[in-house]
């Protein structure tokens, strides 16, 4: 029997009042996987979806299912990661605990989703989804975080999930200071990825500048800014929504929960869903 959401919500916000006065800067405070008898073996790559989660959404799920099943032969983690320390997005209106729930709940809609886009011979390849909190606020501290924690093999490889907005943050100076510089960027680039998911849209351009940007980068044209042509073979660059699909987003989510409960079908997983309208996170 599953524990309900009062109960869950008391056993996060537990362990994140445990995580707040530890040391530590990342924790994994559940994993979720619907196979019995998960695959044992060692991970070669660990995907990064690293997110505010207010709340998951189809977007994420998408982000995360077209990386898993593009390599699904390749042994994987995968880490669904909520900053307490986020640069940019403040903690409200969802409380962390009840994201955590949200995380957890999109964790077995992802698997199930999953399981029901490979033949059943493959779902042991299905990788166990790690649940975590960190307080640190820029990728490559959190990868740095990641790395020496303890949980995953040594040197192991980090796919982060983005969104292309995302991409543009990473390589914005303005979050790296006191020198302002991307010297930071160095170490998480040599040895880490970026996939990053296309989002072509009035305000981030075309699907065709997009991709110049990233051309951009490979031959040279961004080095004034610190950006160095190398590290573009550390990115990819994935589709995403087409056309004539509905822009999906936590913000749009959020509007809905608010106003019109009937677009949550279209954005988030029928369990978030099932949450919102039960818990109403969104409007407190």
């Amino acid at each position: 029997m599953n524990p309900s959401f009062p109960t869950l919500r008391a056993q996060y916000r537990s362990a994140l009042k445990r995580f707040a006065e530890s040391t530590k800067h990342f924790e994994v405070v559940t994993s979720v996987t619907l196979e019995p008898h998960q695959q044992s073996s060692v991970p070669e790559v660990v995907y990064v979806l690293d997110s505010s989660f207010n709340p998951p959404t189809l977007a994420h799920r998408h982000i995360a299912s077209s990386a898993i099943l593009e390599n699904i032969g390749k042994p994987a983690r995968l880490l669904l990661l909520l900053s307490t320390q986020n640069a940019d997005k403040p903690s409200k209106p969802a409380l962390f605990e009840d994201r955590l729930i949200m995380m957890q709940l999109f964790a077995h809609d992802l698997v199930a989703f999953l399981r029901s886009g490979i033949p059943a011979a493959d779902h042991g390849r299905i990788p166990l989804v790690d649940i975590g909190v960190t307080k640190k606020p820029y990728f490559m501290d959190k990868a740095v975080e990641i790395e020496s924690a303890g949980i995953y093999p040594p040197n192991l490889e980090q796919v982060h999930l983005t969104g292309y907005d995302t991409l543009i943050r990473i390589f914005n100076r303005k979050y790296y200071p006191p020198e302002h510089t991307l010297r930071p960027l160095e170490p998480f680039l040599s040895q880490h990825q970026l996939r990053v998911t296309m989002r072509p849209d009035s305000e981030w351009g075309s699907r065709a500048e997009q991709e110049a940007y990233l051309a951009d980068i490979a031959q040279g044209r961004r080095e004034s800014e610190g950006v160095k042509p190398e590290w573009a073979q550390r990115i990819h660059l994935v589709e995403g929504k087409r056309p004539e699909e509905k822009p999906v987003s936590s913000t749009r989510a959020r509007e809905a929960a608010q106003t019109n409960s009937g677009d949550l079908e279209w954005l988030v997983p029928q369990k978030v869903r099932d949450f919102i309208l039960s818990e109403r996170p969104y409007s407190k």
